[in-house]
């Protein structure tokens, strides 16, 4: 018994939970347990009610208790709590607010009532309200495809039920059946997530700005369940192209995590060659550049020397779709986002562009890997390939591309495709690459404006999680998620969307969009990571920003980095590095 007392106590004092930059509406006092020693559960009392059946009182009565921090514990004595009181003519629902998007579910508390029967309730998650207040089926509704958003549920008498496993921030409860009087202790989120600390940082005189970068943060952190998912609503999966963006955010927000090789090595099972990975060439082609840039960060030799082989072989596979015009003709799904999906001559100019981005980093892999035969083979491919240039491409996605595999002149492109209509025709995946590429056309404060339209954009319109896909102009006649829709706005969640998002089946918490996190780290707190993280270079670009501080995860330990504009308008940095990494300063 003392020896079980001590380990128990052991336990206790050395696991410590971090809610480091958790979003406000999450209260660190709420209940809590780990369930498993990579994620915690909390349960999460709701913020607001959007939307009730009934106001009159006779149907629902108490629903502000439901608002107030519980115990979650049911009493025989309980008193005034939260009624649901149905007859043949009225069966009342309600819709609470959680705040934030979350994933997991929620847990029902019942007290006593004259039936000891279960009460039969019907729950529908929403990401947005339009989407809890929805039906299943058609066009722009709901789905119960990868989770459920919409079913029955029946809760004990004098007992608490939890269920639900998806992504929601909205839930609407109904009672089913007539001549019910329910009284509930409490509707709690069960929310589910990964155990981690927020060590990167950014903070600037641009609050806009600093709320985009958290919730591009807060977006990953989320899809960061038992692998790397894209979307914790749809998709629920490893898909290895929406992972990139999501790699280059974890990189500067939380560093080295097991979840990235764990999903790469996943994805690489599930598709031994010739397969490609997703049954898209281009998700082989950004698993190899994934794996080079984890290393540039990262240094972890070990774990690039287990790639070697496949990688290897991928490499030479992908020589095999190369035709003697030096122009990629690659087989399979041939995709680069949505977007661009209809258009062939954005598609080829994108892949052409990716092919000339593998080769030059299975050079620089297999330069690493001391492996000089190969990595001179793959940079000749690399050259014959520069050969092609594509013609006829218009996507700002597949012209970023071209910019940054060096087949297209940054400053031209950036003037006349990726500024065209503003941020028209921008993509929630590659909009990344186009910040990227406006960056090597040094047109830092134009990207600062982008991001804070477009991604902006979004949590004018009520985003806590930055979406699957998001047109502007759409955006511009469109109510907000967290609102009832109005009759003369447009719904931005049910009205619009194609391909795999139209109507309600539009994922609202997508990885993949979380690009300007990893951007303004990289481009506007200036930092530059190579020699597998042993070196980094601090190269800011402020544009009209006063000041920019931030941290930033190394593999010794945390920088501190703070750049301040003097009165004359120059840049005066300070820099506190952690030992043993070297820091250079352009």
């Amino acid at each position: 018994m003392n020896k079980l007392y001590l380990v128990l106590l052991i336990l206790f004092f050395t696991k410590t939970v971090i809610f480091a930059q958790l979003p406000p509406v999450f209260d660190t006092n709420d209940e809590k347990r780990a369930s498993h020693s990579e994620m915690i559960k909390t349960y999460l009392t709701p913020t607001r009610i959007v939307w009730k059946s009934d106001d009159s009182g006779n149907h629902i009565k108490n629903e502000n208790t439901l608002l107030e921090k519980g115990n979650g514990q049911v009493a025989v004595n309980d008193e005034n709590l939260f009624r649901l009181i149905s007859n043949k003519d009225h069966k009342p629902g309600i819709m609470l607010d959680f705040g934030k998007e979350i994933n997991g579910g929620i847990k029902i508390s019942m007290g006593i009532r004259p039936s000891k029967t279960p009460l039969r309730l019907r729950i529908r998650f929403g990401e947005s309200v339009s989407e809890a207040m929805s039906n299943i089926g058609g066009k722009s509704n709901a789905t119960n495809e990868h989770s459920l958003r919409d079913f029955t549920l029946e809760v004990p008498w004098l007992g608490s039920v939890e269920i639900g496993e998806t992504g929601f921030r909205f839930v609407r409860i109904d009672v089913l059946d007539a001549n019910e009087n329910a009284p509930i202790k409490s509707i709690e989120a069960a929310f589910v997530y990964r155990d981690l600390e927020y060590i990167g940082s950014f903070d600037s005189s641009n609050k806009r700005l600093n709320d985009i970068w958290l919730t591009g943060a807060y977006t990953v952190h989320l899809n960061m369940q038992n692998y790397l998912w894209d979307g914790i609503k749809r998709d629920r999966l490893v898909w290895v192209g929406d992972m990139h963006p999501e790699v280059m955010t974890i990189n500067s927000v939380f560093g080295s995590n097991s979840i990235v090789p764990k999903s790469l090595d996943l994805a690489r099972d599930q598709h031994p060659l010739p397969q490609w990975m997703n049954t898209i060439s281009s998700y082989s082609m950004w698993w190899l550049l994934i794996h080079k840039d984890w290393y540039n960060y990262h240094g972890d030799f070990a774990y690039l020397k287990e790639q070697e082989a496949y990688m290897i072989a991928l490499l030479d596979q992908l020589s095999t779709f190369i035709d003697k015009d030096n122009k990629e003709v690659l087989n399979g799904g041939r995709f680069l986002d949505w977007p661009t999906s209809t258009d062939p001559k954005a598609v080829h100019a994108g892949l052409q562009a990716m092919m000339i981005m593998t080769f030059e980093a299975g050079a620089e892999m297999m330069k690493t890997l001391e492996r000089p035969e190969l990595a001179k083979k793959y940079i000749k491919i690399s050259k014959n390939l520069k050969k092609h240039t594509p013609e006829g491409n218009t996507s700002k996605q597949a012209a970023s591309l071209m910019v940054l595999a060096d087949i297209a002149k940054a400053k031209k492109i950036n003037v006349e495709v990726l500024k065209k209509n503003g941020v028209e025709n921008m993509s929630t995946f590659y909009g990344y690459y186009i910040l990227e590429a406006m960056a090597e056309a040094k047109d830092y404060q134009g990207a600062l404006d982008v991001i804070s339209e477009y991604w902006g954009g979004m949590l004018d319109l009520g985003a806590t999680t930055f979406w699957e896909d998001f047109n502007i102009s759409e955006g511009k006649i469109s109510g907000r998620i967290d609102e009832l829709p109005a009759t003369n706005k447009s719904d931005i969640h049910s009205d619009f969307g194609d391909f795999c998002y139209v109507g309600l089946r539009h994922s609202l918490a997508h990885g993949w969009a979380s690009g300007p996190t990893a951007w303004l780290t990289q481009y506007v707190l200036g930092v530059n990571v190579s020699d597998g993280g042993n070196t980094i270079t601090i190269e800011p670009h402020l544009g009209n920003l006063e000041f920019v501080n931030g941290t930033f995860p190394t593999k010794f330990g945390v920088l501190k980095i703070s750049h301040t504009k003097n009165l004359k308008g120059k840049v005066v940095t300070k820099i506190d590095a952690p030992k043993g990494l070297k820091v250079n300063y352009k």
